[in-house]
């Protein structure tokens, strides 16, 4: 299989609950273990990030009674990078009384993520979606609104209802402001506490459970241990694994990265999305890249010139000679078709020679019929900061002319396994958010992503939390364990090695390196002589970082290159670990594209006979292949189909 090693047959236990899928998760938390209040404040809970998933999660444990300490690599809280999302959140409302529902919601997900997705774990997500609404709106999340008072509601991707609630192209912003505000509260009550500007970069794991985390200090450069009863990892995605992505400089990998050595399976690495309305490419100097909500496919038309390599001014080509491609090839859903359709079709028009701007490798998203059917000041209540913010960046007005947009690497639906009770495969190890693999397939519907970490943290981990807790026998522990000083040891040898190689490259180099060589051969289009491409050269990338990395200063200083050079190191490890998994997906499926596996329309193909499983993958050791896991996927509710968005 390519190189990767099967144990056969495994059985992982994802703890799926029995009967029918509306009562799965009622009767599942009835059946947990519960834990009286006043016990509540002998646990010590370790979060790791303070996104959406970390922050509302450190707020509802510890209004529970838990103490908790929450880690993040900000100078605060709340510019974690849920901060940057732009278009809306999901729920299943149904306000504009468009026939929505649970069960709809439920299936646009699970056909969005090409079936590949849980489907017990999906329902769940859209059962507590409409919860999320009402606790945000409790909490003074600022929704838009309508003239009489109600929530708004926009359309997205993926979905022919209006079910996305949003504050403009700022509300990730602001449900973050939200979830930091009541983590804060309890803060001042004594229950939380906050240490910023740490990165974590080791797991401590103590008689098989996680007990703890050793975290860089990165001010002073200086490692701090932290024991706990439990750890709730929150730290997000790998999409900087392409260097050029929508995410935050500072967004990493390595943190899940180190889990998975220590023992976690990392399932569907290969199930990155590309996202279809960025800020596209416009030089060699770029360090990351700008989304464009897609919220803005409402009420923008995308579109190419009919004519190949046709430099024209887009006011100068006439209606007759442009190619709405979106609208004519899904004529049902239009330019709301889901992220992965839209990549691919862009692409494919970009390679075809009809790309425009200055490198070709972009399109037309258009608002002019907008504009003159809705006027200028609805447009910009809509979106006024989302134009703002692109003629900022492009010195261009898209109220005059087009945006220019073509997709990017944005969010990552592979991650750490867990079960139904977001538990990893390491007891005590919770991973919440973009950091876990279970809800989305093989592609995420937009807003879902805030739906998703906004569940988990208030409404699911909180109860599968004490479950774990109030049946595991757990001895009391603090960092005076001989387990904490040695994995400090480890790390700190680690660092010493980065910074005794004394190179000329900086990571940086190599990162952009790695990053191209990717989006190359595992981006938009993957093949199997691509794939093997990456295969080789990934290894002997690895070998050279080692030898030619420069990384200046020392370790116990306040030092940001030694925090990337350990960073890419990751990236150098998780990468192989990307490539073999799209290398053995023989099959096409949401954001993952066989080239060998499409349909005669240049279409996904799916082989449900032999993929349709969640793949996770065991570290087995420094120069090993990994192991893969199989879970299968049993779908009883939604039955595969060819998905179809004509």
């Amino acid at each position: 299989m390519n190189g990767a090693s099967t144990k056969d047959p495994i059985k992982m236990n994802a703890a799926i609950p029995d009967g029918p899928i509306q009562e799965k998760w009622d009767k599942h938390r009835f059946d947990l273990k519960l834990i009286n209040p006043a016990n509540k404040r002998k646990y010590e809970i370790l979060v790791v990030g303070t996104g959406l998933a970390g922050a509302s999660a450190a707020a509802a444990l510890s209004e529970l009674g838990y103490k908790v300490k929450v880690f993040c690599i900000q100078d605060s809280p709340r510019r974690a990078h849920s901060i940057a999302a732009q278009g809306g959140i999901n729920a299943a409302k149904n306000y504009p009384n468009d026939s929505d529902s649970v069960w709809r919601l439920f299936y646009d997900t699970v056909k969005g993520g090409d079936y590949r997705a849980r489907e017990a774990n999906v329902y769940r997500l859209a059962q507590v979606s409409n919860a999320i609404i009402d606790h945000c709106v409790a909490l003074g999340v600022p929704f838009a609104r309508e003239y009489g008072g109600t929530l708004s509601n926009r359309s997205f991707g993926g979905a022919q209802v209006s079910r996305t609630f949003y504050a403009r192209g700022q509300t990730g912003q602001q449900l973050l402001l939200g979830a930091y505000s009541a983590m804060m509260r309890q803060v001042a009550a004594g229950g939380v506490e906050v240490f910023a500007r740490r990165e974590m970069v080791e797991l401590v794991v103590i008689d098989g459970r996680a007990r703890g985390v050793v975290c860089r200090n990165l001010v002073t450069g200086k490692l701090e241990s932290y024991a706990g009863h439990a750890v709730l990892l929150c730290t997000g995605g790998y999409g900087n694994v392409f260097y050029l992505s929508t995410n935050a400089i500072n967004s990493n990998a390595s943190a899940i990265w180190r889990c998975h050595k220590k023992g976690a399976l990392f399932a569907n690495p290969c199930y990155t999305q590309i996202h279809p309305t960025c800020i596209p490419v416009s030089g060699d100097y770029q360090s990351k890249l700008t989304l464009m909500s897609e919220s803005l496919r409402n009420d923008g038309r995308i579109w190419v010139p009919k004519k190949k390599l046709d430099g024209r001014k887009p006011s100068e080509i006439p209606e007759g000679e442009r190619d709405y491609f979106l609208e004519r090839k899904y004529p049902s859903f239009g330019n709301l078709v889901p992220r992965d359709v839209a990549s691919r079709n862009a692409k494919q028009v970009a390679d075809d020679g009809r790309g425009v701007g200055s490198t070709g490798f972009a399109v037309y998203l258009d608002f002019a019929d907008s504009l003159k059917r809705l006027g200028v000041d609805v447009i910009r209540e809509r979106y006024g900061n989302l134009f703002e913010m692109y003629e900022h960046i492009t010195s261009e007005d898209p109220y005059q002319s087009p945006m220019r947009i073509y997709p990017a690497a944005h969010y990552t639906m592979g991650g750490l396994w867990v079960d139904y009770n977001l538990m990893t495969s390491i007891p005590g190890l919770f991973a919440l958010g973009e950091a876990n693999f279970s809800d989305h397939g093989a592609n995420r519907l937009g807003a879902s992503a805030l739906m998703q970490g906004l569940a988990d943290g208030y409404f699911i981990a909180p109860y599968t939390l004490g479950g774990y807790l109030g049946t595991a026998r757990l001895d009391k522990v603090d960092t005076i364990h001989p387990a904490f000083a040695e994995v400090e040891g480890a790390v700190r040898e680690r660092l010493q090695k980065l910074l005794s190689i004394k190179g000329k490259r900086t990571p940086s180099e190599f990162h952009r390196e790695l990053g191209k060589l990717l989006w190359d051969n595992c981006g938009m289009g993957r093949n199997e002589a691509g794939l093997m491409k990456c295969l080789a050269a990934i290894p002997q990338m690895r070998e050279r970082y080692w030898k030619e990395v420069m990384v200046p200063g020392t370790n116990e200083e306040f030092n940001q290159a030694l925090e990337r050079a350990d960073r890419v190191a990751d990236y150098l490890e998780l990468s192989e670990l990307l490539v073999r998994d799209a290398l053995h997906r023989k099959e096409s499926c949401g954001g993952h594209f066989r080239e060998e596996s499409q349909t005669e329309e240049g279409e996904a193909k799916r082989d449900d006979a032999n993929f349709s499983y969640v793949g996770a993958w065991e570290f087995a050791g420094a120069g090993r292949d990994p192991v893969l896991h199989k879970e299968p996927l049993a779908f009883e509710y939604v039955k595969p189909s060819q998905r179809s968005y004509k």
